[in-house]
C-alpha cells in the first residue's frame, strides 16, 4: 500500500507506482462532462430549480457511466474483466432512479424515446462504430433531451402526474416552449462540436470533413440570423453572434499551423460551452 492507503505495486527495477483502475471504470471522453450537465441546468433555470434537479443530475451522471462501461463491454467482446464497472454503475444508478421516479412517475413517459436512443447507441458500441456520425449524434441528441426532461421537473413543471398513462401520454416538459427552445439552442452548439473536434483530431486534414464542418456552422448562423429577425431581443442577437464567432472558429482553428493540442482543445471547448450557456439562459429568460 502507499502512504495514502492506495494500492501499489513494485516494478521490476524495485520502484513503486500506483496501480491503475481495471478497464472500463474512467471514461475517455472527458469533454462529455458538459454536455451531460448544460443541458439540466439549463432546463433547471428554465422551469425553476427544485432539489429534484440534483437527484436527477446524479442519476444521470451515474446512468452516463454505465451507459459508457457497457458499450466498452459490448467493444471488447463482453470480455468478463470488462463487467464489474458495469454492474457497480447500474447498480449505483438503480437506487436513486428508483427515487426520483417515486418522486416524479410522468419520467416513464420519456423511457421509449431514450430507451430507442440507448439501443441505436449500444448497438454501434456492439459493431465497433462508437466514432460514428451516427453514434455521436445519437449521444448528443440524448444530452440534449435532458434540457426537456429537467424542465418537466421544475417549479413550472409537471413531476406529480398520478402516473405514467391516466393522465396524458405527454412527457413531463415536452410542453413547454422555452424549454424546447433551449434545446434547440444547446443542440446547434453540440451537434457542431462532432465534427469540428474530428477536424482536430481523428479525420484532421479531411477536406470533406472540414467542408461539412464549416458548412453546418453556417447554416447554424443563417438559423440563428432567422430568429433574431423574427424575434429581435438581447438574448436572439447574443445566440446570433456567438453563432457567427463559432463559424469562424470552424474556418479557422483547423487552418493553423502547427495543430493545436488536445489542451488547448478542450480549453477552448470549456470556454465556448461557458459562452453558448450563457446566451442561450439569455435568450429564454
Amino acid at each position: 500500500m502507499t502512504a495514502s492507503g492506495s494500492p501499489a505495486r513494485t516494478t521490476a527495477s524495485g520502484a513503486t507506482r500506483r496501480r491503475r483502475p481495471g478497464p472500463g471504470w474512467v471514461p475517455r471522453e472527458h469533454g462529455a462532462w458538459a454536455m451531460l450537465v448544460v443541458p439540466v441546468v439549463v432546463g433547471a433555470v428554465v422551469s425553476g430549480v427544485t432539489w429534484r434537479h440534483g437527484l436527477l443530475l446524479g442519476v444521470w451522471l451515474l446512468a452516463y457511466l454505465a451507459f459508457q462501461a457497457c458499450a466498452l463491454w459490448l467493444k471488447a467482446s463482453r470480455r468478463p474483466r470488462w463487467w464489474p464497472p458495469v454492474r457497480a454503475y447500474g447498480l449505483s444508478a438503480l437506487w436513486p432512479g428508483l427515487v426520483l421516479v417515486a418522486q416524479a412517475p410522468a419520467l416513464l413517459r420519456w423511457a421509449p424515446v431514450f430507451g430507442g436512443l440507448l439501443a441505436v447507441s449500444l448497438l454501434c458500441a456492439h459493431r465497433r462504430a462508437d466514432r460514428s456520425w451516427l453514434n455521436d449524434a445519437v449521444t448528443v441528441g440524448a444530452a440534449m433531451l435532458m434540457t426537456v426532461v429537467a424542465a418537466g421537473l421544475g417549479t413550472h413543471g409537471t413531476p406529480h402526474a398520478r402516473g405514467p398513462v391516466l393522465d396524458t401520454w405527454v412527457p413531463p416538459g415536452a410542453g413547454d416552449p422555452a424549454a424546447w427552445a433551449a434545446t434547440a439552442a444547446l443542440a446547434g452548439y453540440f451537434l457542431g462540436t462532432v465534427p469540428y473536434v474530428k477536424t482536430l483530431l481523428r479525420e484532421r486534414g479531411d477536406r470533406r470533413v472540414l467542408a461539412v464542418s464549416i458548412g453546418y456552422h453556417a447554416a447554424v448562423l443563417v438559423a440563428a440570423l432567422v430568429v433574431t429577425v423574427a424575434a429581435p431581443q438581447a438574448g436572439t442577437v447574443a445566440l446570433a453572434v456567438v453563432a457567427a464567432g463559432l463559424l469562424v472558429r470552424a474556418v479557422v482553428v483547423p487552418r493553423r499551423r502547427p495543430w493545436p493540442s488536445a489542451k488547448a482543445i478542450g480549453l477552448g471547448e470549456v470556454a465556448a460551452t461557458v459562452v453558448v450557456t450563457a446566451a442561450v439562459l439569455l435568450a429564454v429568460a
